[in-house]
């Protein structure tokens, strides 16, 4: 007898209780145009909010049991939250999405079509962000920007976290021993077929956005840096550079001094020496550098592979 796969949908939440009776409204009314097709569960992760959001999810609870609630002790943030969820899923694949309506529901047919004919991971492409401040806009911008340039693995450009990765992924993300991690990176690192679906995010429907620019700004930077050794390759950069600039700035004291004599007896040498030291001094860090690289790679435990298995066919 066939079974009809499983699609697990995460969603963290935090002071979300004015959107989650719509939110609710417009999933049960995507599962009832594939009910005959898939079986849901929906993991929401109350985020330690301070308004009645877990209070509205019980209610819901209590009337349909597609509907899982995993309560976090404080606000752990998105990414928290979104981990959180993760960690109590089961589906055959799962939707990773926000509860601000945001992320609409409506795309997750075509995630799920897409997901049936191959590929692994299909996630989503901002294309305009409606109801944002130009301030973030262009955060979001110059995020993007150095995160591309940064980071080991490719980082589409506004790339969301709403996505659906298949069982396979989000099992090997789980299994990921590391705490500080650029989310968005890690799906990139851990492989698979992936493609893209492009959307114009609306604006927030209700509530007040948790949007914080210092604390975003900090999770980015750690992000960033827990994404990619580079920052550690300036070192060495910096030290032959400096290196260079002394070995050329000693040469042009030597020969101006039998051209036109010396000036300032001593400054030249002294700031060529300077440089020079600097330079080996940065060659010496960059050695450090390199075994802090390493030692970093090896806390972090990433397994050196991942394989891929053929997918069940539900029968």
């Amino acid at each position: 007898m066939s079974r009809k796969p499983l699609i697990s949908i995460a969603i963290p939440a935090y002071n979300e209780a004015e959107n989650i009776p719509e939110l609710w409204r417009r999933l049960t009314a995507m599962f009832q145009g594939l009910d005959n097709e898939y079986d849901f569960e929906v993991v929401v992760c109350e985020n330690g909010s301070h308004d009645n959001s877990y209070e509205k999810l019980m209610e819901i609870r209590l009337t349909d049991s597609r509907l899982k609630i995993v309560r976090l002790s404080r606000n752990f943030h998105m990414e928290g939250g979104m981990l959180a969820a993760l960690s109590k899923i089961s589906g055959d694949a799962c939707v990773i999405m926000s509860a601000d309506l945001q992320d609409p529901p409506e795309m997750i047919p075509e995630m799920i079509k897409r997901w049936r004919s191959g590929d692994d991971h299909v996630y989503t492409v901002i294309t305009h962000r409606h109801g944002e401040s130009k301030f973030r806009r262009v955060a979001a911008e110059i995020f993007y920007w150095m995160i591309d340039r940064i980071s080991d693995t490719p980082v589409p450009r506004n790339a969301s976290d709403f996505r659906l990765v298949d069982k396979q992924m989000y099992e090997a993300f789980n299994a990921l021993p590391e705490k500080d991690r650029m989310v968005r990176a890690v799906w990139g690192w851990i492989g698979f077929q992936s493609t893209s679906m492009e959307y114009e995010r609306p604006a927030r429907a209700g509530g007040t956005s948790s949007f914080n620019p210092f604390v975003t700004g900090a999770f980015a930077i750690r992000g960033m840096l827990a994404s990619s050794l580079k920052p550690l390759k300036l070192i060495p950069i910096a030290g032959l550079i400096l290196s260079a600039i002394s070995f050329v700035a000693l040469i042009f004291g030597i020969v101006r001094a039998f051209i036109e004599g010396v000036p300032s007896p001593g400054f030249g040498t002294i700031t060529s020496l300077i440089l020079l030291m600097f330079g080996i001094l940065f060659l010496l860090l960059s050695v450090l550098a390199e075994y802090i690289g390493m030692i970093y790679t090896e806390t972090r435990a990433r397994p050196t592979f991942i394989l891929k298995n053929e997918r069940s066919h539900f029968e």
